[in-house]
């Protein structure tokens, strides 16, 4: 359930592996590599979901996590509904032990929360990592699932854990993202070639794959197609300073990239690539 940046190769690498696929998603456009690769095209979420082994989501948010579930033709309301869900979309420990616990009342679907990393680029080259939280029973049932998407899953704890350490991922990740923007117009500012720069830091302390993915991008103003949206993670570092602010744990660097993230907002960005943090500080506001 859900064919976008990430979902699509996800359950392309899925059709790959021999797996029987079923796919929706709400722009149906999104479906027709998937189908020519195999996979077949269901026209709800509750009939992707009748009769299947399992159920697999990567939607934007908790919201539409919630809509795909329990709304009009949505998996709680399938005729045989999948014993087993697999959560990949970020959305909060919080938000996923509600809507397990909702889901095992309606229907008696037990929950994994899988959150995933490695971006766009990972999902394509089957890089992904995973974080799972749930019952090792369950992840052990999932685990050719995983094993078919991702380079590493790795059982982090109970229900919710999966998403309290994407939630920390992303911390790591919003933040290394501004520090290479700033760096960038740093270095830019001083007369260095910025198209230099991810090769000359690769394999030193400060190089990341966001920097080797981003920053030549940044460096050379490319924002598209786009590889990870703003607007996603803003959704994601809010999470972080509202699990901080719930556990009374000071985060000071989330905020201040938070407001970056902000700033971004208020310029537009937010439907840009991530790389066009770099505007913020190449171009004046207007």
């Amino acid at each position: 359930m859900g064919t976008g940046l990430m979902g699509a190769p996800m359950a392309y690498h899925l059709t790959r592996a021999g797996f029987d696929v079923r796919v929706w998603n709400r722009s149906r456009g999104k479906l027709a590599r998937l189908i020519e690769a195999g996979a077949r095209a269901a026209a709800s979420p509750a009939e992707a979901a009748d009769g299947a082994d399992a159920v697999c989501l990567c939607v934007t948010d908790k919201t539409a996590v919630e809509s795909v579930l329990f709304g009009e033709g949505g998996v709680a309301h399938a005729a045989r509904t999948a014993p087993l869900l697999s959560d990949f979309s970020t959305i909060g420990p919080d938000a996923t032990r509600a809507l397990a616990e909702r889901l095992r009342s309606s229907c008696g679907a037990s929950w994994v929360d899988a959150p995933v990393s490695g971006g766009a680029t990972g999902a394509e080259q089957r890089k992904l990592v995973i974080f799972c939280g749930g019952s090792s029973a369950d992840i052990d049932r999932l685990a050719p699932v995983y094993a078919a998407i991702s380079q590493r899953f790795t059982h982090i704890g109970g229900l919710g854990a999966g998403q309290t350490l994407k939630l920390c991922n992303q911390l790591i990740v919003a933040t290394n993202l501004v520090a290479i923007a700033e760096s960038m117009n740093l270095a830019r500012s001083s007369g260095l070639d910025l198209a230099a720069i991810p090769h000359a830091l690769a394999g030193g302390f400060a190089d990341s794959i966001p920097l080797q993915i981003f920053g030549p991008r940044m460096a050379r103003g490319i924002y598209t197609p786009i590889l990870g949206e703003l607007a996603l993670m803003l959704k994601d570092l809010g999470a972080v300073d509202e699990l901080a602010r719930s556990h009374d744990t000071e985060l000071p660097m989330t905020r201040a990239a938070l407001e970056v993230y902000l700033q971004a907002r208020d310029r537009g960005l937010l439907r840009e690539d991530l790389a066009a943090l770099y505007t913020l500080y190449s171009k004046p506001a207007s």
